[in-house]
């Protein structure tokens, strides 16, 4: 069964499922036929997957609330916050509480810092704090950051 995980994973996630289904429902199945360890991964895979997500939304809000702040005169400024208000709703929706423990907003915002532009529009930034400024929750939370 790991062969056809490796060379065709559409045809075994399809597999298992009738196999898994059909277990579900009482019927006889063979126990071998089931790739547990590969199940078991892939559901695994699944919520990985999904803090994933959350984390990427947090790390462009993040970016662009970065940008804002280095480049406050710029044109583009209203753009950027929304774009933060944006990808902070967008997380809000998709986080579950259970990933909490999953996420490093200290971590993403130095990832931010280090993805911030030389310049903008050929200007410099200001000076931005290294240290993170907010939590996990202020960014999940309605109001401004």
């Amino acid at each position: 069964m790991g062969d056809l995980y490796d060379s065709d994973i559409v045809a075994w996630s399809e597999h298992q499922s009738v196999l898994l289904r059909r277990r579900a429902a009482g019927d006889l199945v063979n126990e071998a036929d089931i790739d547990w360890p590969h199940v078991a991964e892939e559901i695994e895979a699944v919520g990985q997957s999904q803090t994933d997500q959350v984390e990427s939304l947090l790390y462009q809000a993040l970016l662009h609330r970065l940008k804002a702040q280095a480049w406050p005169q710029s044109r583009d400024v209203p753009h950027w916050q929304g774009e933060e208000r944006g990808f902070r709703a967008q997380a809000r929706r998709k986080f579950r509480e259970s990933m909490r423990h999953k996420l490093d907003i200290s971590g993403l915002y130095a990832d931010a810092l280090e993805a911030l532009p030389a310049t903008v529009d050929g200007v410099a930034p200001q000076p931005v704090g290294t240290v993170c400024p907010v939590t996990l929750y202020d960014l999940l939370d309605h109001g401004p950051v």
